[in-house]
């Protein structure tokens, strides 16, 4: 349940460094592009570099004049990889229509998410999306999430911590977060409690493990050097796609029952929550309302955790920047004439703008979706010039682009929360230049929800606990490709009773 016993985490100091590694400039590519080799286009150095990808590719897109360059791969793989925010408007907003998911990606995403609304055009996106934006635009909803969130935090996540200050043990905070973040997503959007974050195995463990596995592993099919060969794997039922179907399973059972749940709670009275609106439309199968459950799990399960984990370790290195949000708690508190451990409420929560800006710049630098893919229906010459072929991909770097000088300046790598704040007001970057959350039509539905949660919980803990990380001091955790950006081997931490 996020313990780890490793004894030899306990010597291991701190990550003390004031700026992200600039891993990608060390090794830039002086060509303006990637290399194109004579029939096998990009493949040799797309195998060397796989398994650092994200650098990888972010010192490629620095080194082009339009922070774009065309990618080729045997098998008719072709496509544009873009760090410019022009391109990123263009293909999420003015020419939305000419850049769906398309049919690969939909492809290698079906067996995990199904028909899901992160996986899906036209006519069955826009259903999906027209039902999920009425429930997340109304109050009840904004206040059940909250109630959620510091329902979970009193009775679980805080008594967690409590109990690993007293014992002296080391959690992997990640997994904690993301237990943490799995039980509210349930229990706001499908009204069904897993207990994931209490332990309890039997309901919610195994889904975990296999969720964190199917994403993983589906995510992985991008990385295949030729494209189609997953697919003879998997007929063969060998190695990654044996597991991954496995995995599948055991999410789709999961799914299955929570449907099976909400059925009968409904018979019984009449809830509305996410879930219930989808299964008022009798239209749906039971199979369309599972792609539904695991789309819905993945959206707010994989990226706040992910955008807190990275957060919880870059402020580990920051004692200037924990300083300042604790002030401005202090300064909240003092205001509401609240103690340590009170509940915080919306108006409360929405001044926390160096908070606010503390988690907005944790994202730029570790997105929690790091890449997100397109395809082109039709020829199309980009802003700064370049070509795209009809059924060409193109993939927006959101983790690039929080590396560009000519986008955020020279200090571009540096961890600095204050370039978010104007006369102390944390403001609202262009989401063309900040896509973490999507932009254009398919921008994020609970993005301001996310917010809030990320706050409570980072507000709760924060002024309660320090926290000290255990890793290599200097040395940035490595990333675990999946759909979205994890550390690979968790984030162990040690928690300290925090001194007023």
């Amino acid at each position: 349940m996020g313990f780890i016993n490793w004894e030899k985490h306990r010597k291991v100091r701190h990550v003390y460094f004031k700026t992200v590694p600039k891993t990608y400039l060390e090794n830039k590519n002086t060509q303006n592009g990637f290399r194109n080799y004579p029939l096998v286009g990009s493949l040799p150095d797309f195998l060397r570099n796989r398994h650092r990808f994200l650098d990888w590719t972010t010192g490629v897109l620095a080194g082009c004049q339009s922070n774009t360059a065309t990618f080729h791969r045997p098998g008719k793989v072709h496509g544009i990889i873009t760090a410019s925010p022009q391109i990123v408007e263009h293909m999420l907003k003015t020419n939305f229509e000419n850049y769906p998911k398309g049919t690969r990606f939909r492809t290698l995403l079906e067996d995990f998410l199904g028909r899901g609304i992160f996986n899906t055009d036209g006519e069955l996106w826009k259903i999906q999306r027209k039902t999920a934006s009425y429930e997340f635009n109304t109050k009840s909803l904004r206040n059940f999430a909250l109630e959620n969130v510091t329902m979970e935090l009193q009775t679980r996540l805080i008594p967690i911590l409590e109990k690993a200050l007293k014992n002296e043990r080391i959690l992997d905070f990640q997994d904690i977060l993301e237990r943490f973040a799995f039980d509210n997503i349930c229990k706001v959007a499908f009204n069904v409690d897993p207990g994931c974050l209490g332990g309890d195995a039997t309901s919610g463990g195994e889904f975990m493990q296999a969720f964190e596995d199917a994403a993983t592993l589906s995510s992985g099919r991008f990385m295949y050097a030729f494209p189609g060969s997953y697919k003879i794997k998997k007929f063969f039922n060998l190695g990654s796609e044996k597991t991954l179907q496995k995995s599948i399973v055991t999410v789709h059972e999961f799914a299955d029952k929570i449907i099976r749940s909400r059925m009968e709670e409904m018979a019984k009275k009449n809830d509305e929550d996410l879930l219930s609106r989808f299964m008022g439309n009798s239209e749906y199968s039971a199979e369309f309302l599972r792609d539904i459950v695991i789309s819905f799990i993945l959206a707010g399960r994989d990226t706040t955790s992910s955008a807190l984990s990275w957060f919880f370790w870059l402020l580990s290195s920051r004692t200037d920047v924990e300083e300042k949000i604790l002030e401005e708690l202090e300064n909240i508190r003092r205001k509401y004439g609240k103690a340590i451990g009170d509940t915080y409420n919306f108006d409360e929560l929405r001044e926390m703008n160096y908070l606010q800006a503390a988690i907005s710049e944790a994202m730029r630098l570790y997105p929690p979706v790091p890449v997100d893919t397109k395809a082109c229906k039709e020829d199309d010459i980009l802003p700064d010039g370049t070509f795209i072929g009809k059924n060409w991909f193109i993939s927006y770097h959101t983790y690039a682009m929080g590396r560009m000088e000519n986008i955020w300046g020279k200090d571009c790598c540096e961890y600095k929360p204050e370039r978010w704040l104007e006369n102390g007001i944390c403001k609202q970057e262009n989401p063309f230049k900040f896509p973490v959350f999507h932009a254009g039509p398919r921008q994020c539905l609970g993005k301001d929800m996310a917010y809030i949660q990320m706050k409570s919980i980072a507000a709760s803990i924060l002024e309660r606990f320090g926290m000290d990380v255990l890793l290599e001091k200097g040395k940035c955790p490595e990333h675990l490709l999946s759909l979205t950006l994890r550390m690979k081997g968790g984030l162990p931490v040690k928690v300290k009773e925090r001194t007023v």
